[in-house]
């Protein structure tokens, strides 16, 4: 069965992205002739397996040339498996500890301990919400201060136990409102940063969705750090980066092009470390090949960084850190226009 035939095993029947529509109508003229050769016994078959053709090959040309603004709506596509259906799928025997111990408890953040594949670790993810209730229950997944305090409290407890952490990150950006800075939410994640940064432990981070701002980068420092190809990473949104640079958001596209915010940049510019694939079409067309390819990651991470004693780690990801980014000196325009 193509990828997106299958509405109710794959849920993006309902929802197409604008400029998936093209491939809306071979889609609905395989879906009429299945139902007319089930309905009259008619066969189809021949017609039926060369639109099928036609539809993948029409499919991976869109997805193989996505834009960055393209990227950023998969990225946020209503039907994309969120942190919650990666635990439900990869983590066994999943036991979730809440509250920051401080003020109370965040459900924009979820974190617990549990094992992936034969690998015990601790659980730190971002969760969106998929429906109205569970989407304001988890602030849309902006964290509060109180989440990063919780995860923290996590991270400590892995450290204290030698267990590798994981992370899924999946966030516009934490949550900005004036209750979240009166509680330090600032604080909150700079403190995270400095933790993260020297526990003595393995931490394995993927993007799964967006990596927005220091909200992402709060559970985000690790040893490895990958993003889904169809995910993004970036200091700001598309539309804050607009609202800045040309007072409107209509620019998001182009600053979305402008700011390398996509996989493939990303692991040009030495951000990111990998870029984990998704199943053709994105991965809310096949959410259990979406799994297994985000399982197969952090069990290859995992093992990989345990092969390195503490010290030799930490160092490792002090270096890792240090040379992100460049500086580049540039010359007076005065002695330009000398030289």
């Amino acid at each position: 069965m193509p990828p997106g035939l299958n509405g109710s095993q794959n849920g993006d029947s309902e929802y197409l992205l604008e400029f998936e529509k093209p491939l809306a109508a071979n889609r609905r003229h395989i879906v009429e002739l299945e139902a007319d050769q089930t309905g009259t016994g008619r066969d189809h078959s021949g017609e039926i397996r060369n639109l099928r053709a036609q539809y993948l090959a029409q499919l991976k040309k869109t997805y193989s040339n996505l834009s960055a603004w393209q990227t950023v709506q998969v990225a946020r596509h209503p039907r994309r498996p969120l942190a919650g259906d990666y635990i439900e799928r990869i983590v066994k025997d999943f036991v979730e500890l809440h509250g920051d111990r401080t003020f109370g408890d965040d459900g924009a953040i979820r974190c617990g301990l549990g094992r992936i594949s034969t690998e015990k670790v601790a659980i730190i993810a971002q969760h969106k919400g998929r429906d109205t209730n569970e989407k304001i229950k988890c602030n849309f997944g902006c964290a509060h201060p109180e989440g990063y305090r919780k995860a923290l409290r996590v991270m400590k407890l892995a450290e204290k136990f030698s267990l590798p952490i994981v992370t899924l990150i999946d966030t516009p950006g934490a949550y900005p409102g004036v209750d979240s800075e009166e509680r330090g939410v600032a604080e909150a994640i700079a403190v995270n940063l400095r933790e993260m940064s020297r526990l003595r432990t393995p931490i394995a981070c993927l993007v799964i969705g967006e990596g927005g701002s220091g909200g992402a980068l709060g559970i985000g420092v690790g040893d490895r750090v990958a993003v889904l190809e169809h995910a993004y990473y970036s200091v700001i949104s598309p539309e804050g980066c607009a609202a800045i640079l040309w007072k409107t958001g209509e620019k998001a596209p182009e600053a979305a092009e402008a700011m390398k915010i996509t996989s493939r940049y990303l692991k040009e510019l030495g951000i990111i470390d990998e870029v984990v694939a998704e199943p053709l079409g994105g991965a809310h067309r096949n959410v259990a090949e979406a799994a297994a390819n985000v399982e197969r990651y952090f069990v290859r991470a995992i093992r990989d960084l345990r092969r390195f004693n503490l010290d030799d780690l930490l160092q490792h990801r002090y270096e890792r850190w240090r040379k992100m980014g460049k500086v580049i000196k540039l010359q007076p325009a005065t002695q330009v226009e000398n030289a």
